[in-house]
This record gives C-alpha cells, sequence and structure tokens, in this order.
C-alpha cells in the first residue's frame, strides 16, 4: 500500500521531507512502543515531554527568541500528519493542544515576562499547558461563557468552571477564557489569562472520555482564584478577538493530524486484509473490498490536499477563517468515515474490546467536535461563502 503522507504536494521540499523522516524514527521508537500504556494510564508522562523537547517539537512553530525551532509553517504540518499517523488519539490531542493551542495564545500575544516564565518551560517539556475555554454551557458559542474575573487590587478573582479540557488532569498551567465585562459575552468583554494549576482555588477532576485517553481530559473547577494581573494575556477585554486569531490554528492542527490518523487506519486496516483469509484467497484479494479501499484513499487524500491548501494559506494570513474551517470539517470528517468504514472490514473484530480499531473510531468521532463541531464549520463555509443568507 502507498504511503499516503510522502505523496507529493507542492508545498513540501527534501528538507520537508527529510524532517518527515526523523520525526517518523522518533516516534517509532519513542512514542510507539509506550503509547498504547499511556493510553491506559490516562496521562503522558514528563519523560515524554522531555523527549519530544529535546528533538525541538514542542516549539517548531514558536520563535527562537524562548527556545523554539522558528521553522517555516510546513514542518509542523509534517509532524501533525506524523503525530495523527501513530494511531494513538490521546497522544496526538495531547501534544497538538500544548504545542499548537495552548502555548499559541503566549506566542501571539503574550509579554515578554510571560513567554519566558510560561512559553520558554513550555517548550522545553519542563511545563504542561492546557486551554481552558470550554464550560458545561459553553462551547464554539462564546457569548454563553460564566467564568468571572474581578478586579481586586493587584489580582483578579476568577470563578470558573470549565469542562473537557485537553491535558488538564496533568497541566501545569491553564490558559483560561474569563469574561471581564458585562453580560452578554461580546468583543468586548473576554479576556484570557494563565492560572497556575498550584494556586488555591483550583480544583481537579479527571474526565474518564471514551475518546483521547492518554490527554488527561478533565473538568476544572476555579474558586475564589487569585491571578496577578500581569498574568493577563494581552490587553484586558480582548479575549475575544485573540481566540478568534488562534481558533484558525487549532482548526488547522485538528485537520491537519486527522489526515495522519485516517492514514494510519487505512494502512492498518490493509494489513489486516491481507491477512485474512477468505475462500482460498484473502480479503484484500476481493474486488468489493479493494474498491472500498480505492474510495477511502482517494477521499484521504483530497481531504489532505485541501488541509495543504488551507496550510499554505494561513502560513500567509493566519485569519483564513473559510479555508482552515473547510480543512477542519472535510479533514475530520474524512477521518470519522475511514475509521467507521475500517471497522466494518475488520468483521467481529471491528467489536473486540481492546482492538485499536475500536479506539480509533472512538477517537475519529471526538475530533469531529473538537475546535467546533462539524455544524459550526458548515455554517462558517457557508456565511464566508455567500454574502447573504436566506
Amino acid at each position: 500500500m502507498t504511503d499516503l503522507l510522502s505523496g507529493p504536494s507542492p508545498h513540501l521540499t527534501p528538507q520537508h521531507e527529510e524532517f518527515r523522516a526523523s520525526v517518523r524514527t522518533f516516534f517509532r521508537k519513542e512514542v510507539v512502543p509506550y503509547a498504547a500504556e499511556w493510553e491506559r494510564r490516562r496521562a503522558i508522562p514528563r519523560s515524554a515531554w522531555h523527549a519530544f523537547a529535546a528533538e525541538g517539537l514542542l516549539g517548531l512553530n514558536h520563535p527562537t527568541s524562548v527556545g523554539g525551532a522558528g521553522l517555516d509553517f510546513f514542518h509542523s504540518v509534517v509532524f501533525l500528519e506524523e503525530l495523527g499517523r501513530t494511531g494513538f488519539g490521546g497522544v496526538r490531542f495531547a501534544v497538538a493542544l500544548h504545542a499548537y493551542m495552548g502555548t499559541s495564545y503566549l506566542a501571539t500575544n503574550g509579554s515578554p515576562e510571560l513567554r519566558q516564565r510560561y512559553l520558554r518551560p513550555a517548550v522545553s517539556g519542563d511545563l504542561i499547558a492546557a486551554l481552558a475555554i470550554t464550560e458545561p454551557q459553553a462551547g464554539s458559542d462564546l457569548g454563553r461563557l460564566e467564568a468571572t474575573a474581578v478586579e481586586d487590587g493587584d489580582h483578579l478573582v476568577v470563578d470558573a468552571e470549565k469542562r473537557f479540557i485537553v491535558n488538564g488532569a496533568f497541566a501545569d498551567f491553564f490558559v483560561t477564557a474569563v469574561r471581564t465585562g458585562q453580560r452578554p459575552v461580546n468583543q468586548g468583554s473576554l479576556t484570557l489569562l494563565v492560572v497556575d494549576r498550584a494556586t488555591e482555588g483550583v480544583h481537579v477532576l479527571p474526565n474518564e472520555s471514551i475518546a483521547w485517553r492518554a490527554s488527561g481530559m478533565a473538568d476544572i473547577s476555579m474558586r475564589g482564584v487569585r491571578v496577578p494581573k500581569e498574568n493577563v494575556i494581552g490587553r484586558r477585554n480582548s479575549g475575544f478577538v485573540q481566540i478568534m486569531r488562534n481558533m484558525q490554528l487549532e482548526r488547522l492542527a485538528a485537520g491537519i493530524s486527522a489526515v495522519g490518523d485516517a492514514a494510519n487506519c487505512l494502512d492498518m486496516t490493509w494489513k489486516y486484509l491481507k491477512n485474512r483469509g477468505m475462500f482460498e484467497s484473502t480479503l484484500s484479494a476481493k474486488q468489493a473490498v479493494r474498491h472500498k479501499m480505492a474510495d477511502l484513499l482517494t477521499e484521504v487524500e483530497a481531504a489532505r490536499q485541501l488541509a495543504h491548501h488551507a496550510a499554505w494559506s494561513y502560513a500567509r494570513d493566519p485569519l483564513s477563517i473559510t479555508a482552515c474551517s473547510m480543512a477542519k470539517l472535510k479533514a475530520t470528517e474524512v477521518a470519522r468515515t475511514v475509521a467507521e468504514e475500517c471497522r466494518h472490514l475488520h468483521g467481529s473484530e471491528g467489536f473486540r474490546e481492546g482492538a485499536p480499531i475500536v479506539q480509533t473510531v472512538h477517537d475519529a468521532q471526538a475530533a469531529t467536535v473538537a475546535a467546533g463541531a462539524s455544524e459550526v464549520m458548515r455554517d462558517i463555509v457557508v456565511q464566508s461563502g455567500y454574502e447573504e443568507l436566506p
């Protein structure tokens, strides 16, 4: 079977492919042999984070001033594809959240002091980041956020209930969205700030999700948490604009890694089909099966090319909302379809507790919800594609 992720792309150079080879070697040695245990334990050990950092993989998109590599964005594309290709959804989302979501706000809007205190050690793997936006009644609809921060001298006092926070169970700090203006929440009433896990009043409750097990998903309660004013990211009441800007990177990262996940699922399934005997032959020799695989391969390649185009657009304009939304929508939906169809091709094995294809289905389904559900992506695409809606 062809290696989908090494297929031609007008955006990738020989240097990018050399980088892919080194990343793939790293994953084969340092991640794949241990990831099943991390998924079982629902956490990635600190030694693994330091291994990622030693390879320079936690700061590919961050400037050298904080220890990052400062490489062009297609190095990140290659990394995210290969991260998805490991086949472990929890590892994929934990690392992507840390490197491209939780820390991106600090890189783009953090003060020099915040960058040195939090971003630099995050790039070196000494601190783990989480992004605390989602709440019990608020996700994509930021207008429903209930978390508040009230000024008290040199501090802001935070009260919040955050839910489904990736890396929440083991993160050292939370980039947190709070309301600092009047209701209803609008563009001028949200603020982002850094909350240390060790601060009094922060309580973490691990969430026993059936997907992304190694990502340490958790619910975070903050009651009367005193946060120094210098922990505000950017200007107060500028959080909405920051989220809209950085959300494109989050969606793009989710889409690119989903392509890698789908490619891994097809590889895994093809190996199964080649070894599954059927009427003096194998399942891989049956025309109906081969045609199904051909259709899935084509869909994954289409999603990959769209994701690459979105990455090209994002590198030129971080507010490429339509392109990033399309890529996230297409890639995660394709990954879900691939996982479900491949599960069917596994026959009874696809319903065995503990079978890799079963976890792949759960992880792929969850990806269609992260960073905005598919329905939200469709609304964005329609609104940007037509000047007027009926």
